[in-house]
């Protein structure tokens, strides 16, 4: 929990302060009197009386009650301190400079419990170990630079990296973007990125707290409680960005299954993201980018215009857009005619706006009016103007500034001259601005904001299913792959339209079930993982001889305990999977099926429960929608079916929590149904 002593503390120690301002203890507590913290300052120092003006106690025990304690102490003494300071001094916070913990050793692991089990006995907060610290508007407990200017409406950072918090400071400071609260949680031995966002949404003011949250991740240990509050804190009116560093997996995990195969931790994070309605950044400069983006009006459309006195900056920002999904719609109406008298000859009006090197502070005041009060299928523009430094452009970024104030559609700077115009772009940044000196980045910053969806409904209404048989069947069956006829029961149980068939071990058998399903048939060989690969899925059987005849090849394929038979359906191959992720629940997959699966990898993926509209959304967004549209003639598929087996699915995983991986590769979908031809369930109990 995070403790009102530790934002607002009335006294703070520095313990292991220093007067060596190269030393952690030293620059934190020269950062606080800078910083002119106004409560009541101490310095804990083994050798000095006085530290950088601050009286100093040789022992701990020795000072006044303090509320929040920073320590910059060797590992092995701060449990022991902090004892003292709880137990005696009625300190109630503690940011933990010091590294040695569970970082380093196991002994440093057990030193970190053991700090942790003296806070939480007192109700305590703790920030660290091995941090930076962290910047408030009440007091800059941090021991490194840069500090920004700390203002209200500036964003929200958590940090799980003081180093990577820092460098992302250092990026968007001289680019206008400021700061309101910092936090670096270093080893996040108590609270984590988390537990301070919880923070954030519990005590979030309308008409104080800042609207934007920028987290860096490393590790995300509750993933359930970054989407509760991340999804309020939007739903309340805020705008979050994150990095999640480490996306790749070292090495494939063994998967018996192509849901297997296709979920990883980092699609995991993917989903938990788009559910919450984070827009995911990869890296410092998108951070900044998207931070910056919703530092702006709220894009409301996706048609952009481009105003721009260089042509080749034009030209990557509509490729970069246009590649991200939003439109450079070309403008051609008697409006653009007019405005085109306006300018210089050989200006360009159709979109991009080029009203060349020689355009005029006055001209570009007049394009900006125009497309924000008369070109009305454009939702917003982007100015890009550097310079060449012939001559100041301070009056063309004063007319900018004077627009941004006047304009109803958002616009956004791209002011690439940093070095040939700096004073000019500082003096812009000065009102307030921020500068986006890249375009590209800015364009595909523009396209993730505009593309990721809104937080999920707080709650989700799911189809009825059978929850008494579901049980029956999980309860009663031992761990690993469900064998057919309980899958099959399963599905039922689920709504989950499925083919008809059978499982049989004797050919006579398989042929009274084939006579009974209808020929043609489909045979698949019980057992082994992917029949195709060994020669176990036969198509289109027509006839009893030739049944028996693949009945007996089939059999002897090794893992062969039986054959499922089924009846010849046509239409598209899809594919439906769940995979159970530790710490997330369950992941829904869905794409095409079959073969291509394999080929294409074209696969979304969500955190259960799923909605319908979700589930609709996860169709659309696949790369092969086009596909199940139906292309050249071909039938298309009923994507509300599609997306009913979806939400079924989410049903059946709500009541059988167990189902550990799950296939419906391929269902077989067409204008009219949506029927599961294959199925692996495989459970696993606590």
């Amino acid at each position: 929990m995070i403790t009102e002593q530790l934002i607002n503390p009335r006294s703070i120690v520095v313990v292991g302060g220093s007067n060596d301002v190269a030393k952690p203890g030293g620059k934190v507590l020269k950062n606080l009197i800078d910083g002119n913290f106004a409560g009541d300052l101490y310095v804990t120092n083994l050798k000095e009386s006085e530290v950088q003006g601050i009286k100093s106690f040789s022992d701990p025990t020795d000072l006044p009650q303090v509320d929040l304690a920073i320590i910059a102490i060797a590992a092995r003494f701060v449990p022991d301190t902090v004892r003292v300071l709880t137990e005696q001094k009625q300190t109630r916070a503690f940011i933990v400079l010091s590294a040695g913990f569970s970082e380093e050793s196991e002994e440093g692991a057990k030193l970190e419990k053991e700090m942790v089990n003296i806070i939480n006995s007192v109700g305590g907060s703790l920030i660290g170990p091995n941090c930076v610290g962290i910047l408030t508007p009440a007091h800059h407990s941090i021991f490194t630079y840069p500090i920004p200017k700390l203002e209200a409406t500036g964003c929200d950072f958590i940090s799980g990296s003081g180093a990577t918090a820092c460098f992302i400071m250092e990026a968007g400071i001289p680019k206008g973007l400021t700061f309101s609260n910092v936090f670096s949680v270093g080893n996040s031995a108590q609270m984590g990125v988390e537990e301070i966002l919880k923070h954030l949404d519990e005590t979030f003011d309308p008409e104080k707290s800042s609207r934007v949250k920028l987290l860096y991740i490393e590790t995300i240990n509750k993933p359930q409680m970054l989407l509760k509050h991340a999804a309020s804190l939007i739903r309340k009116g805020c705008k979050i960005a994150a990095i999640k560093a480490g996306s790749s997996d070292a090495g494939s995990r063994a998967a018996s299954s192509h849901t297997g195969a296709l979920a990883s931790s980092d699609s995991a994070v993917n989903a938990l993201f788009r559910k919450a309605g984070i827009v995911r950044c990869y890296g410092r400069e998108d951070l900044i980018s998207v931070a910056s983006v919703f530092m702006h009006p709220e894009l409301k459309g996706k048609n952009i215009a481009i105003i721009t006195h260089a042509g080749g900056p034009a030209v990557m920002l509509t490729d970069a857009l246009s590649n991200g999904g939003l439109e450079v719609p070309h403008i051609d109406t008697p409006e653009s005619q007019e405005l085109l008298t306006h300018l210089f000859p050989g200006s360009s009006v159709a979109n991009p706006i080029d009203f060349l090197a020689t355009g005029t502070a006055e001209q570009l005041g007049t394009i900006i009016d125009y497309v924000d009060q008369k070109f009305h299928n454009i939702d917003a523009m982007v100015v890009i103007f550097g310079t060449p430094g012939l001559f100041p452009v301070f009056n063309v970024y004063d007319m900018l500034d004077l627009k941004m104030k006047q304009s109803k559609k958002p616009i956004y700077p791209v002011l690439p001259s940093t070095l040939t115009a700096q004073e000019e772009v500082a003096d812009f940044i000065s009102k307030g601005r921020i500068n986006f000196p890249d375009e590209v980045t800015l364009g595909n910053a523009l396209a993730r904001i505009y593309h990721t969806p809104p937080p999920s409904p707080e709650s989700i209404e799911l189809p009825k299913v059978d929850k008494k048989k579901i049980r029956e069947i999980i309860d009663n069956s031992p761990e690993g792959y469900l064998p057919p006829e309980k899958v099959q029961q399963l599905l039922d149980a689920a709504g989950i339209a499925r083919a008809g068939e059978a499982v049989e071990d004797t050919a006579d058998n398989a042929a009274k079930a084939a006579s009974k399903l209808g020929y043609p048939v489909v045979m698949k060989v019980v057992g082994p993982v992917h029949k195709s690969d060994v020669g176990g899925v036969v198509l289109n059987v027509k006839e009893e001889q030739q049944l028996r005849r693949e009945f007996d090849r089939m059999m002897k394929i090794k893992d062969t305990t039986a054959i499922l038979l089924q009846p010849m359906l046509s239409g598209m191959e899809l594919f439906v999977g769940a995979k159970h992720e530790e710490k997330f629940g369950h992941m829904i997959l869905c794409g095409m099926g079959g073969i291509f699966i394999e080929v294409l990898k074209d696969v979304n993926t969500a955190m259960a429960p799923v909605s319908k509209d979700e589930a609709l959304a996860m169709i659309r967004s696949l790369k092969s929608y086009k596909i199940i549209q139906g292309v050249r003639g071909q039938e298309g598929v009923n994507e509300e079916l599609f997306a009913d087996a979806l939400v079924h699915l989410s049903a059946l995983l709500k009541e059988a929590p167990e189902i550990f991986e799950m296939d419906l590769n391929p269902l077989l979908g067409s204008k009219n149904k949506v029927v599961a031809v294959d199925a692996r369930i495989n459970i696993v109990k606590q």
